[in-house]
Parts: C-alpha cells; sequence; structure tokens
C-alpha cells in the first residue's frame, strides 16, 4: 500500500497464544473486528470471558452485541494501560523464520 495505513485486528487465545481469527482493513470502522470475533467464535467455540482493550471498535454497540448474544462475559482493560497489546505487538514484532521466537 504506497499511502495510508493497514489495521490489523487479531483473536488470540492468552494461555496458547494462538491467533484464533484475525482481519486487515484500510478504516478503523468495527466491521471487520466484529467479522473476526464471528469467524473465532465459529470455529473454535465461546470463551467464558473475552477480555479486549478500550478501543472503539470494541466498545461498538454490533461488537457487544455479538458477545452478548453468545452469553460471553465482557472484560475490559483501563485506558491507555500499556500492556493492553503485548501479545498480538510480540507476535507482529517477532522475527518470521524457522528459528523465530514469539516473545
Amino acid at each position: 500500500m504506497r499511502r495510508g495505513f493497514l489495521y490489523l485486528v487479531a483473536i488470540m487465545d492468552w494461555f496458547s497464544r494462538k491467533v484464533l481469527a484475525w482481519r486487515i482493513s484500510n478504516s478503523m470502522d468495527a466491521a471487520f473486528c466484529v467479522e473476526a470475533l464471528k469467524d473465532a467464535l465459529a470455529k473454535h467455540g465461546t470463551p467464558e470471558i473475552f477480555n479486549t482493550y478500550q478501543g472503539s471498535q470494541f466498545t461498538s454497540g454490533d461488537w457487544i452485541d455479538v458477545l452478548k448474544d453468545a452469553k460471553i462475559k465482557i472484560s475490559m482493560d483501563g485506558k491507555r494501560r500499556w500492556i493492553d497489546n503485548r501479545m498480538i505487538e510480540c507476535l507482529t514484532s517477532a522475527p518470521m523464520g524457522p528459528n523465530s521466537v514469539i516473545c
């Protein structure tokens, strides 16, 4: 992409560190995030609790409705907590190769 940004959402199991679903978009709307969430739930089942940070995509009505409809407890970290994205940032910043180590 020559100009602009691409946004990545990844639905991740914190215990196994496995990425369950992901999407990329050139806009920050909630639709691509909700699509990834629905995909993860369809393929891997419903967790008891789902944790996110407080970005607008994850506080949107569409996102919340999917979680509530599936009877999943919603957990959100405090605003501007540096630790919120550490798992994904470790994943995306790690060199990818046969001997790669992810944080």
